[in-house]
């Protein structure tokens, strides 16, 4: 019987924990688990079984089960998106996204190439004005309003120059409505290139398809602008071209069209009636034949297939951080927000983990600037409000309101995100075949209807002090190895 380790002398909890994994019955799978991972920051821990079986046989082809793993636990991916939450997996999510968007430009992934010669547009459309904002020049060319040159890395930029009187109920409202404004904007623009053309919807709908992509960015104000893909198709999709006269200039007056008309009422006892409408400053950009690069700048003059496909991707990834607010719900989750929780007789009773509050930590110590704080109050306090309870702002509270998804697309645009996991999915299929035939097994029957049962359990998120480390170690391989690449060091 082996002796339990004495490990008092090692005072990094971190190695002391790499120590005991070390001395468990097999370390080599505790480090190909956490390789397998390939860098994620903070995975999900599970624990359970899956049985695969032949049903005409009854043989049981393959089973797993986490006890058996050396800590007891499976872990498999985050899978986040943002950026600011786990790098390794948004990295994936950005270039299914990439991948996705670029195959609605120039064809591939099951979209015809004859795409890359359709009608197509790079739309940015933005919030309107809710007060005049710190900038570091004017339009003219003049200092901020407040008379100093900013610096770009000022602070003040983008944030009220009075905030006494700067709309920030209208704000949230419109980050709020922005998802409903957007899909207002998408029936409308079908309406407005029927009128430009001059026929029915109908006949509209019977020659022509309109597809798209979008992405939601955040500007440093705090209010959410979409960039969106805009594609003519044949009335069968991208496998067919669009009629003659479905040109990019007809698009172009569509889209000024719908910016004028689309538009929400919301209306209060609290705060009265407001209208949820674009701002007045959108662009409208052909998208060129095929091309490289990387698009930093949307003011710059040529817009390629590559370079929009890696400015959308890039913007999938990111959250509400760049207008200054942080990446995690403020929502106390045993309360659901609301500052009380039900007991057996159910009655309200005062949530004891935010004390009522319904906040998982208090707005005021936050390490944010005011603008941000700001805009998050506003949205707690509205979503109190019992006409705006049915958009949840205090879960929102954290995004200024946005409660949209960052990044969709029209059903024809192209492939989707589940098909480009699947084929990842069948690639290591395939890989794992491979080594089934180095190892001298025979390999499995295509033709064989197999059938699977399992049952899982999520236990927590996160790696032990050790696997961090090897996490840690993993990181540095892939970083070093992809600096090697980009300098010719190692084939690519």
């Amino acid at each position: 019987m082996r002796r339990p380790l004495d490990l008092r002398h090692v005072i990094s909890p971190s190695v002391r924990d790499l120590i005991e994994l070390a001395n468990t019955h097999d370390f080599d799978r505790v480090t190909e688990q956490v390789r397998n991972l390939r860098g994620c920051t903070r995975p999900v821990n599970l624990h359970g079984w899956t049985v695969t079986t032949d049903p005409a046989t009854k043989d049981v082809v393959r089973s797993y089960r986490s006890e058996d793993e050396p800590s007891g636990r499976l872990l498999t991916t985050c899978g986040n998106r943002r950026a600011s939450r786990c790098p390794t997996c948004s990295r994936v999510y950005a270039a299914d996204t990439y991948h996705l968007i670029k195959a609605g430009l120039s064809g591939g992934k099951n979209v015809a190439e004859t795409v890359r010669g359709h009608p197509r547009a790079f739309v940015t459309l933005t919030a309107p004005s809710f007060g005049p904002v710190h900038r570091n020049t004017d339009r003219a060319g003049k200092p901020c309003r407040c008379g100093i040159h900013h610096p770009d890395d000022d602070p003040a930029l983008s944030t009220p120059l009075d905030p006494a009187t700067y709309d920030y109920t209208g704000a949230v409202l419109w980050n709020a409505h922005a998802g409903q404004l957007w899909a207002r904007f998408t029936t409308y623009l079908r309406r407005a290139l029927a009128e430009h053309l001059g026929i029915t919807q109908k006949a509209l709908n019977a020659a022509l398809r309109v597809s798209f992509a979008k992405v939601a960015e955040y500007q440093k104000r705090g209010l959410v602008h979409f960039h969106a893909v805009i594609r003519f198709d044949g009335p069968d999709g991208h496998t067919t071209p669009p009629p003659p006269w479905a040109t990019f200039d007809a698009l172009s007056a569509a889209v000024g069209l719908a910016v004028e008309r689309a538009r929400l009422i919301v209306a209060s006892d609290a705060i009265g009636e407001r209208v949820i409408a674009w701002g007045g400053r959108f662009k409208v950009d052909s998208i060129t034949a095929l091309g490289d690069g990387e698009l930093t700048d949307a003011r710059v003059a040529e817009y390629t297939d590559a370079k929009v496909a890696g400015y959308v991707a890039k913007y999938a990834t990111k959250n509400a951080e760049g207008a200054g607010t942080v990446d995690r719900t403020l929502m106390c989750h045993p309360c659901a927000g609301r500052g009380y929780v039900r007991g057996p007789s159910q009655l309200p009773n005062r949530c004891a983990d935010c004390h009522g509050t319904g906040q998982a930590e208090p707005i005021k110590s936050l390490p944010i600037h005011q603008h941000a704080r700001q805009m998050i109050r506003t949205a707690w306090a509205l979503g109190h409000l019992p006409e705006f309870a049915h958009l949840k702002l205090w879960k929102w509270a954290h995004m200024l309101g946005f409660r949209g998804h960052f990044s969709s697309k029209s059903r024809a645009y192209s492939t989707t995100l589940g098909a480009l996991r699947d084929v990842r999915r069948a690639w290591r299929l395939a890989q794992a075949e491979a080594a089934r035939a180095r190892a001298g097994l025979p390999a499995s029957d295509e033709h064989t209807t197999l059938v699977t049962t399992s049952s899982w359990t999520y236990l927590s998120s996160g790696y032990r002090p050790g696997e961090e480390l090897l996490a840690a170690q993993v990181r540095h391989d892939i970083a070093h190895t992809q600096r090697l690449k980009q300098e010719g060091l190692v084939p690519a």
